[in-house]
């Protein structure tokens, strides 16, 4: 059995969906796991709606707009009167349902329960498309085979009854299931972080022990750098599994981070083709793949917050106040992209996604001094030399430099 996964990207409307039934015939997928992703800009559109519903905003509006984008796109693929359309009338109606009723105050419990609902709907569309158009798919809800414990919007896997659970699907079929998503012991439905349906997809074809995993993208495979912020990128063929958790982890967007590990294990080929052009090869990952070809590769991680914590009394950073700062992090779910450190200073570069960097700097300023430059952007060079160091910095404002045998990496501050 092959997994693919679809983003958002490539069923962003109507004629995405008919052209992952085109990549699927041009590839000749029969037995075949599809992880699909929420439809376009669905799940920040379902995020706007848990922030409206708990700042006590109007939230239906929002709901009417996303349902209505929805039923556009069923109107090109189905005809009036199928099954589909009353299908995306209950997604909706199920959503204004909970949150009328729900009585948590736990911002991830609902924000869980709210955006999941952007892939359920996605899947339904494309399940009942690819039948139409002749597949003999089944569609599946991933909440069902992926466990997880009850860490809302970071649920992690619970490995023995997920396999435990994937071990009935049978591997002669077409299935369609969800990204992202998994559930608590409760069947309360828990995300997997966000754009976390590689990670599904990768789950899946570790449980199914798969053939392969592809990943279709709107880009021809691994690039060189982020075409959206650097000229002249170029594709990478080849990489190892090594190489391509080392870009994961630095940031590298077209891989998530935790994909590669369950690949890794079971040594699965994974592939990053376009959905535009899919009979390309693309960018494959194998074990002991030289990268191909041995270019630097420019990664880039913007909306960063360069923190300095020094302690109040002017004594020495020891590794009890590095163990401190580092649990009040953690409290506060925030990530640490670089660290540094000197006698006196804890250097960090951090990521706020839950937005809790103020709590966390008036928690720690209660013990340290802490001073604050905000939105940086952190760039990693891996296999860098001093040409590609000197197109990173020309111009620019360096505020930390750090290097390392394959890497170097600099916060810059944007002007």
């Amino acid at each position: 059995m092959k997994v693919f996964k679809f983003g958002g990207a490539s069923v962003k409307d109507a004629s995405s969906v008919q052209n992952v039934a085109e990549v699927l015939k041009l590839t000749s997928a029969s037995n075949c796991f599809i992880v699909i992703s929420a439809m376009g800009k669905t799940t920040n559109k379902l995020e706007a709606v848990v922030q409206a519903y708990f700042n006590k905003k109007e939230y239906s509006t929002i709901i009417e707009e996303i349902q209505q984008e929805h039923l556009s796109i069923a109107n090109t693929l189905f005809d009036e009167g199928e099954a589909i359309f009353s299908s995306i009338e209950i997604f909706f109606s199920d959503i204004t349902s909970f949150l009328r009723r729900n009585k948590s105050p736990n911002y991830d419990f609902v924000y869980d329960q709210v955006v999941s609902c952007g892939e359920l709907i996605s899947t339904k569309i494309v399940n009942e498309y690819l039948q139409k158009a002749g597949f003999n798919s089944e569609w599946l809800d991933i909440r069902d085979y992926i466990k997880t414990d009850n860490t809302y919007r970071e649920g992690k896997v619970n490995w023995q009854k997920t396999e435990q659970n994937f071990s009935k699907i049978k591997p002669t079929k077409m299935y369609v299931s969800q990204g992202f998503l998994g559930s608590d012991e409760n069947y309360m439905t828990v995300t997997l972080g966000r754009e976390g349906s590689d990670y599904t997809a990768a789950i899946a074809a570790y449980c199914l022990n798969a053939e392969s995993m592809t990943i279709w993208k709107d880009v021809p495979g691994v690039l060189n750098a982020d075409p959206r912020y650097f000229e002249h990128v170029q594709l990478l063929h080849t990489i190892s599994y090594k190489e391509a958790v080392e870009l994961a982890y630095y940031g590298a967007s077209v891989i998530h981070p935790k994909t590669m590990k369950p690949l890794e294990n079971k040594q699965i080929p994974f592939y990053i083709k376009s959905f535009i052009e899919p009979l390309k090869e693309g960018t494959v990952v194998k074990k002991g793949q030289k990268l191909e070809p041995e270019i630097p590769c420019y990664i880039i991680k913007k909306n960063q917050h360069l923190l300095e914590v020094s302690s109040q009394d002017f004594s020495f950073i020891t590794e009890e106040h590095v163990s401190h700062i580092f649990d009040v992090l953690a409290q506060h779910k925030i990530k640490v992209s670089l660290i540094q450190t000197s006698a006196l200073n804890l250097t960090l570069c951090i990521e706020d996604k839950y937005e809790l960097l103020d709590r966390f700097i008036e928690t720690i300023s209660q013990t340290f001094y802490v001073e604050t430059i905000r939105n940086v952007s952190l760039f990693t060079i891996r296999h860098f030399n001093a040409e590609a160091e000197q197109r990173m910095t020309q111009d620019k404002k360096v505020l930390l430099k750090q290097i390392s045998s394959e890497n170097l990496q600099l916060i810059i501050q944007e002007s």
